[in-house]
């Protein structure tokens, strides 16, 4: 029973863990190491996709903004129509500037994560062996760089190293990710409105609509995917083959 919450069953306690890792909030009501391995799966990803499923407070709005202009951009690609959204034109460098945030998410916490795995003193403060410690790892990074505030609670941070790295994680996941998104928004700023034509891709189109989830998944997927399946998923398996950690 550790690290499970009697008062409120596992429904509500997987509601909140769900919940709270899609709008960035960090409170839990139970302890996500506790989960069954996909369970404790489902809270790392909705952080890993830049909490776009409620909106993150205070950055779920601009995690979306930059879905939708990738989104927008692959589409003119696909039928050769001209990139815009709400009027503006979507351009080189306004993708460029899109693409760094989408990149610098996942290289601050899957190069934070690679280097406490393979030291010293990053494995040091596992509780649990086997694909259930990475995970611990993983989330640490993970919840720091989407600035959640929730945690797997069978790690311990309290060192000179997760506590410098999981402060520079914080920053990076923060600063490097908003300055190219106001980049991007000072950027259309400055545009003029272009009435929509023929040649302009509807963005209010259930058509859009899967585009945009599409993009958000593969994204998502190809990201972290790999990582998931070193953790969360070899735990599952090893599971389902009677071996826990």
């Amino acid at each position: 029973m550790e690290g499970k919450e009697v008062r409120y069953g596992i429904a509500n306690s997987t509601l909140w863990a769900t919940v709270t890792t899609d709008t960035s909030c960090g409170a839990v009501n139970s302890m996500h190491d506790s989960y069954t391995p996909l369970g404790g799966m489902i809270p790392l990803a909705n952080i890993m996709l830049s909490e776009t499923v409620f909106g993150g407070v205070g950055s779920g709005l601009y995690g979306m903004i930059i879905y939708v202009v990738l989104a927008v951009f692959i589409a003119g690609l696909m039928v050769g129509r001209t990139p815009e959204y709400l009027g503006k034109k979507i351009e080189a460098y306004d993708v460029k500037m899109a693409m760094l945030v989408t990149l610098v998410f996942p290289l601050a916490i899957l190069a934070l994560t690679a280097v406490s795995v393979v030291k010293s003193y990053g494995v040091s403060s596992i509780l649990n062996p086997g694909p259930h410690g990475f995970s611990e790892i993983l989330y640490a990074f993970t919840e720091g760089a989407g600035n959640n505030g929730s945690a797997f609670a069978g790690l311990n941070a309290n060192t000179l190293w997760y506590n410098t790295t999981l402060g520079l994680d914080t920053l990076i996941g923060r600063f490097l990710m908003i300055i190219p998104m106001l980049a991007i928004a000072g950027n259309l700023a400055k545009k003029k409105y272009v009435p929509p034509s023929l040649g302009t891709f509807p963005v209010t189109t259930p058509l859009f609509t899967v585009l945009l989830i599409g993009t958000i998944l593969i994204v998502g997927a190809l990201t972290f995917f790999p990582a998931l399946s070193l953790g969360p998923i070899l735990e599952h398996l090893q599971m389902m083959a009677g071996k826990t950690f």
